[in-house]
């Protein structure tokens, strides 16, 4: 690449400090180098002949040099930890490695290996690879940001606070490497160019006891700040973020149970936002409704769901759920509604209890609907008693879905939908091989982590993977080429519907939700599923005449 002349995939600010570039700085800058990939004319024009090695070698080769040593680690958290150093080096050298091995990659890079990364944060941390953000500093909130960026455009901004990490819970800082991971899947699946990337740690104090005591903590040393200096600060955050960079879509990341649902109440109907935990997981669960609706033969007025976990996470998969039901089904809502139930630690969610939030109040039942119930926190009687076509996980409870549960889904159903989605692997409600066999193989299953085909009965069933990477990769990358103001309501359920048109309804054993392997034709769908909807509405802020032909040529490619 000659720094001299610009070249389409760089804006003339990139190319502004590119051009600023000499000898090592452009060597290090990870989103500009491709190491020993650089042509020697290159070499000579960017002022780093003599800082490498005579040969040339193509992304592949070094790839292959890469593979090798990956496949020589032994454990997991070790793999992770060298792919990332990697990303840190040379972008193109990883994306183009994710690219050849994407199945085997994904849970090394995201979850569940993620979480171990997270865990022991403190004891592997040698560099910062996201903004840090401090609630003690409002005001330097944008040189945080510019920091990161160093001048480079940016269409999507990537931020958590570290309260809610998958079904782990409160790491505070050490939650900054959600975003690791959660940016390398937006690049590897839909081809977001991770130039114009901004993930942000939002460090507002931990609640975890042994990081506040640990002496390699890396956070603030203070209980979790809450209350209207939370609220300013987030708002100083979203102020700050969108007048340096305005037309950026949010992504809010494993925000917890008290901030994530209202952060996005707030700004969802003003700013290009999205909360992925909230509505993306949903949004796959709703794919995989969809195609086992289509499977078995039924339709939206025998659907009925109960959500085991009745956290930020349970409840916006119930709303995207109820969504479908009103927009796509022609229901009226308050009939979709009362087709939901929730259950959380203490039982089934009725009306009239204490300390319900808004999100599960708007979903509690009358107790007299249950007059027959002796115990609501026996999952397999409420199970009896709701009579649920669809039974969803998001608790962390490992092996809340037992035999009894399982059994009594597929008494009352002849093809139960039972989406096991908790991760880490070991906190899953169920294993999928125990309800394909405690439902004789009637059963659709999802799971939140990797499952194996279960052989059962001479059939062999294929299992999908309810990861919601299948989903808000396209959905933002849709919603930035299309040039979306928001996101609607009805581009989540299009990017729902593009996604189970791909399962062939005629296979025995299909899985309800396509494989990872195929990540990139998922986001390439959802992509343009969701910009065509955003014009459809009237959503976009400029025209875009022909949304495929945008979706190509916005994709990044690390060989270009």
């Amino acid at each position: 690449m000659n720094h001299s002349k610009p070249t389409p995939e760089h804006s003339p600010a990139q190319e502004t400090r590119m051009n600023d570039m000499t000898g090592f700085t452009t060597l290090k800058d990870s989103f500009a180098t491709r190491g020993l990939a650089l042509t020697a004319d290159e070499r000579v024009a960017m002022d780093v002949d003599g800082l490498l090695p005579a040969a040339v070698q193509t992304l592949d080769l070094q790839e292959q040099a890469v593979y090798a040593r990956f496949r020589s680690l032994d454990k997991d958290i070790e793999k992770r930890l060298y792919l990332m150093g990697v990303c840190r080096e040379n972008r193109r050298l990883f994306y183009h490695g994710m690219a050849k091995h994407l199945t085997e990659y994904m849970p090394i890079v995201y979850a569940p290996t993620v979480a171990q990364s997270i865990q022991r944060y403190g004891e592997f941390y040698f560099g910062s690879d996201v903004a840090y953000v401090s609630i003690e500093h409002p005001e330097r909130i944008k040189d945080a940001l510019r920091q990161y960026a160093q001048g480079r455009d940016i269409d999507l901004i990537v931020a958590t606070d570290g309260e809610g990490i998958l079904g782990i819970g409160d790491w505070g800082a050490q939650g900054a490497e959600i975003l690791t991971g959660k940016l390398a899947v937006y690049t590897a699946a839909a081809g977001i160019d991770p130039a114009r990337v901004l993930p942000v740690m939002i460090d507002v104090g931990t609640d975890r006891g042994e990081l506040l005591d640990d002496p390699h903590y890396v956070g603030n040393r203070f209980k979790r700040v809450r209350g209207e200096r939370y609220d300013d600060f987030i708002e100083t955050f979203v102020r700050d973020s969108l007048e340096l960079y305005p037309n950026a879509l949010l992504h809010w990341e494993d925000f917890g149970r008290p901030c994530a649902a209202p952060i996005l109440d707030r700004y969802r109907g003003d700013v290009l936002t999205l909360n992925d935990d909230i509505q993306g997981t949903g949004v796959t669960v709703l794919a995989a409704l969809v195609a086992a609706r289509r499977i078995a033969g039924t339709s939206y007025d025998d659907t009925r769901i109960l959500v085991f976990g009745a956290g930020t996470a349970g409840v916006g998969i119930a709303d995207q759920l109820v969504d479908d039901m009103v927009l796509e089904g022609g229901m009226d809502r308050a009939d979709a509604m009362s087709r939901v139930a929730l259950v959380d630690r203490y039982g089934l969610i009725l009306a009239g209890q204490e300390g319900l939030t808004e999100g599960q109040a708007k979903y509690a039942h009358d107790p007299s609907e249950f007059a027959g119930l002796d115990d609501i926190t026996d999952l397999a009687a409420v199970v009896d008693a709701f009579k649920p076509s669809v039974l969803i996980g998001t608790s962390t409870r490992a092996g809340a879905f037992d035999e009894r549960v399982v059994r009594a889904m597929a008494s009352h159903v002849d093809r139960p939908l039972i989406c096991p989605i908790s991760n880490p692997t070991e906190l899953a409600e169920a294993k999928a091989a125990d309800v394909i066999r405690w439902t004789e193989g009637r059963a659709f299953v999802i799971t939140g982590t990797p499952s194996a085909p279960v052989e059962y009965n001479g059939v062999t069933y294929h299992i999908g993977q309810g990861n919601n990477a299948l989903m808000y990769p396209g959905i933002c990358f849709g919603a930035i080429v299309g040039k979306a103001r928001l996101i609607s309501d009805r581009m989540l359920l299009a990017a729902a519907h593009a996604i189970s048109d791909m399962i062939d309804v005629n296979e025995p054993g299909a899985a309800v939700l396509p494989p990872v392997s195929s990540l990139t034709e998922i986001s390439r769908r959802v992509a343009i599923a969701v910009a065509e909807q955003a014009i459809a509405e009237g959503l976009n802020r400029e025209p875009v005449p022909d949304v495929p032909a945008a979706v190509e040529a916005n994709t990044w490619h690390p060989e270009d």
